[in-house]
């Protein structure tokens, strides 16, 4: 995590278009596979989750933190990131974040200690947060005009990595070692960096943010509490979505080629579900979110009762990949909607409070798979899940104004 920036989202400055006579996509098309690789990268474990605790002989709650501590790092790189890196020119910071993939992929690939494991995929929150701050406004910026268009296509590389990309890295490494999908996606990292290093233009800075301009989005309560939900849907989705693969294997008995197809059938949901979701985003925001909580919620608690078979797991992995697909478009546009003026330092804001979610949910699924079973990580979600629908419904108010489509980001 599938994590999230909107049309309008944070990035400190807003210099000077590219020149007319330059087309603007290349850059765009390399910041794109970018998000494809980082998203990949960023959820790899999930689908290899069994093998990698077997081979460094931790429990698979515990390789859990995979997943955990690269969220946490990437909370603060969001803020840091965007702080630190000044007026520095835009298109060497996209390099220096897709390099940290690159080297983050090549130390958990060779690495025989968890510790390691764990430090190669602390740098990845690096490029991860940093990234989600600064990459999609940038391609709104060179495609002046043309934002929503530069826009989708950095959030197709999103759901390729989240249909193909996740599941890929599952089936490769069940064929070949789950340190082979590790040395592939260092292998993609290297041809990302080389492509941004031929395609990005200059992109110099005009302005800085700094840290007095993050509290703005925390003093408008409609947002204070979208930050709330936020953390309560990310924390569910994610306690979940972590242990997807120990479940299948372990409950359902689906063997790995099986796993890996039903995790690719989970991101197609994801992409039915931005559909739906905008449509249902149109009408009412408040709608939006307290479909995304119900739905989430019912068809994870309902895996540990009704998941026990091939038909019952499928049917409800594309509800609940349904429900993934509208889970960060909605609330995106509440917290945007709600602090319209904030959007610079908003969406810093954001990506923190998301990666936090992200992390904390994959520790808690954790603790709750090593205590009580694998199946305890989907009746903790679905609880939170609903926990976020049921305060929505009580405090959450549509405004005036009407809702703006956002695009997700995992």
């Amino acid at each position: 995590m599938q994590n999230q920036t909107n049309t309008q989202a944070a990035v400190p400055d807003a210099p000077p278009s590219p020149a007319p006579h330059h087309s603007p996509w290349p850059g765009v098309l390399s910041i794109a596979i970018g998000a494809f690789a980082l998203v990949t990268t960023e959820f790899l474990p999930v689908g290899l989750l069994p093998a990698i605790a077997a081979e460094l002989r931790v429990t698979e709650g515990v390789a859990g933190m995979m997943v955990t501590v690269p969220g946490l790092v990437a909370a603060f790189a969001a803020v840091l990131v965007t702080i630190g890196i000044g007026k520095a020119d835009r298109r060497y910071v996209i390099w220096g974040l897709t390099a940290t993939l690159l080297l983050s992929n090549l130390i958990v690939a060779f690495s025989h200690s968890f510790p390691l494991v764990l430090a190669g995929r602390a740098l990845l929150g690096v490029g991860v947060g940093g990234f989600w701050a600064l990459g999609p406004a940038l391609s709104a910026r060179m495609a002046p005009g043309s934002e929503a268009r530069a826009l989708s296509m950095i959030f197709a590389g999103v759901s390729i990595g989240t249909v193909a990309g996740v599941p890929a890295g599952a089936l490769i490494g069940d064929l070949f070692g789950w340190r082979t999908a590790f040395h592939a996606g260092s292998a993609v990292a290297v041809l990302v960096l080389l492509t941004q290093m031929r395609l990005l233009p200059s992109l110099p800075a005009r302005q800085s943010i700094t840290f007095s301009h993050l509290p703005e989005l925390l003093r408008v309560p409609k947002a204070r509490l979208g930050i709330f939900i936020t953390l309560l849907i990310f924390i569910a989705q994610f306690a979940a979505y972590t242990y997807i693969t120990p479940f299948l294997v372990q409950v359902t008995q689906l063997n790995a080629k099986t796993v890996s197809t039903l995790l690719l059938v989970y991101g197609a949901a994801g992409l039915a579900g931005n559909v739906i979701g905008g449509k249902i985003l149109a009408r009412s925001v408040r709608a939006g979110l307290i479909t995304t909580g119900v739905v989430l919620g019912l068809s994870t608690l309902a895996l540990p009762l009704l998941g026990h078979g091939l038909i019952g797991a499928a049917l409800l992995v594309v509800v609940w990949g349904i429900a993934f697909g509208m889970m960060p478009m909605s609330v995106q546009t509440w917290i945007f909607q709600a602090a319209p003026h904030a959007m610079e330092s908003g969406g810093a804001v954001f990506v923190a409070t998301a990666q936090i979610a992200l992390a904390s949910g994959a520790l808690v699924g954790g603790v709750a798979v090593d205590h009580l079973g694998v199946s305890s990580a989907m009746v903790v979600g679905g609880v939170l899940a609903l926990a976020m629908a049921a305060v929505t419904l009580r405090w959450a108010r549509d405004g005036e104004q009407p809702a703006t489509k956002l695009h997700a980001v995992h």
